[in-house]
């Protein structure tokens, strides 16, 4: 076994241990969907509506996928039960291009642009930092010079977390008093990375929600700041939001979608949960790329995405 195979193996292994309780849970619903079925019919199709919605891929996408597959079972005519699962990968696959027509780079993937400046947001607690983290692990072992910016300044944990993320990683963390400006923090980090010739730079931000007036404000005056160093930055702005949290997820998709141009996401938590139909349809309701999932705690416990991959370890 070459080194590649080796890894490609260790992180499907990983994938498929990390959405152990999602599969079991919607292979379980689908077997009492089908229970006593030959046939694919109106009673097996309202049963697997109701196996996605509980499943947490959300209303609308369910009956996208449900209306997808009644066209397949009236063109072929007579499709058995036994076809139900490879039919519903298919088509979950399929929805899964449709919204995400831009594979996102691999950590080894040449960077579009240096610094390439990815602002990180989403609420407290969802694991924004601790994906930052990872992510300069990653970024650092293909090689990528990182500098990490601090930049929520009103949690002295996330500051404190930050830094010990820092370093773990060999990374530099820049970072202000208690209570400084963010876009402060933003500026001087992106100003450093730039003189340092650093590859990525990362931007931790508050997760405030409660008023999304002053969010909006706060991200638009971080992201001017940065454009005075590097005039198209942040070239990513990755909304991490907590998979196990189920439909909740959904609704901070919806506010920070609304407060900043979400170009990129990041799912966290999926070993922990059943909820790992949200995956698909947070993608497929938002239209933007799913780039990250996170599937455990260890640093190598955070994956890209790779639709197929994750359809195929999901009905495996």
């Amino acid at each position: 076994m070459g080194i590649f195979d080796f890894f490609n193996k260790a992180k499907k292994e990983t994938l498929d241990e990390g959405l152990a309780k999602t599969k079991e849970s919607v292979f379980s619903k689908i077997t009492r969907a089908v229970a006593g079925k030959s046939k694919v019919d109106d009673e097996v199709l309202d049963n697997l509506e109701e196996v996605l919605i509980t499943s947490d891929v959300g209303v609308e996408t369910t009956l996208r996928i449900i209306e997808r597959i009644e066209k397949r079972v009236a063109h072929d005519k007579y499709v058995g039960t036994s076809e139900l699962n490879s039919i519903l990968k298919e088509e979950i696959a399929s929805l899964l291009a449709e919204n995400n027509t831009d594979m996102p780079m691999d950590f080894d993937s040449p960077l579009p642009t240096t610094p390439y400046v990815i602002m990180v947001v989403g609420v407290n607690g969802v694991g924004k930092t601790t994906t930052i983290g990872k992510l300069a692990y990653h970024f650092t072992k293909a090689g990528k010079k990182v500098y990490l910016g601090a930049a929520d300044t009103f949690r002295a944990a996330a500051v404190d977390q930050l830094v010990i993320w820092g370093e773990r990683t060999g990374v530099p963390v820049i970072k202000q008093k208690m209570g400084s400006d963010p876009a402060s923090v933003a500026f001087d980090t992106v100003s450093s990375a730039k003189a340092n010739n650093a590859d990525v730079v990362i931007i931790d931000t508050a997760g405030r929600l409660h008023n999304k007036v002053n969010l909006m404000n706060e991200l638009t005056k971080i992201k001017n700041v940065m454009q005075k160093i590097v005039p198209d930055a942040p070239h990513e702005v990755l909304l991490v939001l907590d998979g196990s949290t189920g439909q909740n997820a959904f609704e901070q998709a919806k506010q920070f979608t609304k407060a900043t141009d979400v170009n990129a996401l990041a799912i966290t938590k999926l070993d922990g949960t059943a909820k790992g139909g949200v995956v698909i349809g947070i993608s497929d309701q938002f239209k933007i790329p799913v780039k990250y999932i996170g599937l455990g705690e260890g640093m190598e416990h955070l994956q890209v995405f790779n639709r197929k991959e994750f359809v195929d370890s999901l009905f495996s």
